[in-house]
């Protein structure tokens, strides 16, 4: 992974060395003259891969598998068939529907001569009007069949497609749990397969609400962190880099309660299926601070867990708390408040340095 380096401008002022045993109370310290500069922080996070869609694959009807048409890891294009299950019985089911079509017909034309009939007698007062309401009713009846038995065929036409189960999208096959002979049902409850379209694949990791709060108040609101967030790296479970980075895509707007963290998303492309859902990794995201102190942890002390730092007023040192940040080389502090720029503090061992001690 490319290093990625702390930039910062510091001037070391080294008090001057004789070979005499200092006398009195005088000591030698290394200076280092406080100034601002631009920092580049890497933070990783545990991350979680996992398919652009991940599609569990479900049978809509109920029979036997008769012919398994992919092998587990195929890349499958939308529409391609995965299985086949037994038509026999919806075969049969579509045949009896078109029957009763036929005759739900031949009986609308009957009603329909029927009731021409009738119009006609109740025309020449041979029939009542009740006679004539009759055969009407009995006509829109025979329609209402007739509209329920094409309806029993467009169903039985949609149960028949479903013995040819097929990808609802582009990706690739996982497990088969079930092979030709097994008898599948909309009821169980393990898929007959995944199949999962890893052309992108989402990164999705967590940031505590203090992480949030900085990035809201660095670049003003979430939409602007998205839009102006630097690409992010992948660091792989065997510690090595992913080759191509990714964006973040997307910020939860809800902090979990149990967690007090945020759901985050980052997507990279996978054109080689290198990266497979369900894997596990860490994502490298690179944040600048700008106009910031860094100084070495060596000029620190820590009392109480709170850190202090030396500054030199007019020869003699002075105790200061100072807010920091570590930085990820373990060697230096950002400082958020205790300082400012064109002080000087004691550059190293201040735990062996005391209060008021007055420095050549």
């Amino acid at each position: 992974m490319k290093k990625i380096s702390v930039i910062i401008a510091v001037a070391a002022v080294l008090a001057a060395c004789n070979n005499q045993t200092p006398t009195g109370h005088t000591s030698q310290r290394s200076l280092l003259t406080v100034q601002t500069g631009d920092v580049t922080v890497a933070q990783t996070y545990s991350a979680a891969i996992q398919g652009k869609q991940d599609i569990m694959i479900l049978p809509q009807i109920g029979g036997f598998i008769t012919k398994l048409c992919v092998t587990e890891g195929q890349q499958v294009r939308q529409g391609q068939t995965l299985f086949e299950i037994d038509r026999v019985n919806f075969e049969a089911a579509l045949r009896v529907a078109e029957a009763n079509v036929q005759a739900a017909k031949a009986v609308v034309k009957t009603n329909e001569l029927t009731y021409s009939s009738k119009q006609k007698l109740y025309a020449e007062k041979v029939i009542s009007k009740y006679d004539l309401q009759v055969a009407e009713n009995q006509l829109l009846t025979a329609k209402a069949s007739l509209a329920q038995a094409e309806a029993s065929v467009t169903n039985a036409k949609q149960n028949l497609s479903y013995c040819t189960v097929k990808a609802p999208c582009n990706g690739v096959v996982g497990r088969l749990p079930f092979r030709v002979g097994s008898l599948v049902s909309p009821q169980m409850p393990e898929p007959l397969t995944t199949v999962s379209d890893n052309s992108e694949m989402y990164i999705y990791f967590s940031m505590t609400e203090t992480q949030m709060l900085s990035l809201f108040k660095q670049y003003g609101s979430i939409d602007n962190a998205i839009k102006q967030l630097p690409n992010v790296s992948l660091l792989l479970s065997d510690g090595s880099e992913y080759n191509r980075t990714g964006r973040i895509e997307s910020i939860s707007g809800v902090i979990d309660k149990q967690t007090g963290a945020v759901s985050v998303r980052a997507v990279f492309p996978n054109p080689d299926r290198f990266l497979l859902s369900g894997g596990s990794c860490n994502i490298v995201i690179p944040v600048e601070h700008k106009n910031v102190i860094v100084i070495p942890q060596a000029a620190t002390y820590e009392i109480q867990d709170r850190t202090f730092c030396y500054r030199v007023i007019d020869g003699k040192t002075v105790s200061t708390l100072i807010n920091i940040a570590p930085l990820p080389d373990g060697k230096q502090y950002i400082v958020h408040s205790g300082l400012q720029a064109g002080e000087r503090i004691i550059a190293e061992g201040a735990g062996l340095v005391k209060d008021g001690e007055e420095i050549e």
